[in-house]
């Protein structure tokens, strides 16, 4: 088949037949392959999860590593076959997957000048969102996109009130401080009257930092109430933003590599190349 100098898809033969497996989940041989990476990355997260155990470690130690290494070794190949199948390596790099797979394959890497430094590899485990699109539960990954696109239209409205709720942390923190400060210990400040106030808040109750005095216990029954109160407020805000989920395609642009286009979208959304 002959090339078209302005087709911006990858060119024809075997870095276009690349593509369609590794980064396509509609064909019988790309659905393989993301099974088989999906397998290989939890095996290899079980692996490093292992190696930190020193009972295992002290038996099992060199075939750990050496199954550690194959992993890593597996990963940089497929992490290179991506960058070659797509026409623009760089985009693919920096994009959100891209960050990710390189993140997953440097710790080993790295291991020869930081030591330890394996144990990271444990963020293996982010390349496992590529679920959605391996097992092709589309509902799944639209719901998984409409939770994205409900989070980025409401992020003013949360930042508004998560800038509300440090305003009251602070206020009561303050309060706190200067009410218990003379006779409890746990108030030396109002930045440790603000940690409370945040603790109490959030119902976490670590119980380092207690008012004692009455008026401090009857401010604390107050700011615990708000805190179940509060719970509800970005729930609502983001439950309005899901009342309009749109249908998401699985297919990735071979150009950029971005993903999430509109159901039956023949051109990218992002830089105008054909699908």
């Amino acid at each position: 088949m002959s090339s078209n100098a302005n087709d911006p898809r990858p060119a024809e033969g075997w870095r276009e037949r690349i593509h369609e497996v590794i980064f396509e989940a509609d064909t019988r041989k790309g659905r393989v392959f993301d099974v088989v990476l999906m397998v290989s990355i939890v095996l290899s997260v079980i692996t490093v999860s292992l190696e930190s155990v020193d009972s295992i470690n002290s038996k099992y130690g060199r075939e750990l590593r050496i199954a550690e290494w194959g992993f890593t070794l597996l990963f940089t190949l497929e992490y290179i076959l991506r960058l070659v199948s797509v026409r623009r390596p760089h985009r693919y790099a920096f994009s959100a997957y891209g960050l990710i797979d390189f993140v997953a394959i440097m710790p080993t890497y790295l291991s020869f000048i930081v030591p330890n430094s394996s144990s990271f590899l444990v963020l293996r485990s982010l390349r496992l969102l590529r679920a959605f699109r391996v097992l092709k539960l589309t509902r799944y990954f639209g719901e998984a996109s409409a939770l994205k696109r409900a989070l980025l239209q409401s992020r003013m409205r949360i930042v508004v009130f998560l800038f509300a709720v440090f305003i009251i942390c602070i206020v009561s923190g303050a309060l706190l401080y200067f009410v218990e400060g003379e006779s409890n210990d746990g108030f030396t400040s109002i930045p440790q009257g603000v940690y409370w106030a945040i603790v109490t808040l959030t119902s976490t109750g670590y119980g380092d930092t207690v008012p004692i005095t009455p008026i401090g216990k009857a401010i604390s029954v107050f700011i615990m109430m708000m805190g179940y109160s509060l719970i509800i407020v970005p729930t609502g805000i983001i439950s309005t933003a899901l009342m309009h989920p749109e249908p998401i395609s699985t297919q990735s642009c071979p150009s950029c590599s971005l993903g999430n286009h509109d159901y039956g979208a023949k051109y990218c959304k992002h830089c105008g190349s054909l699908l």
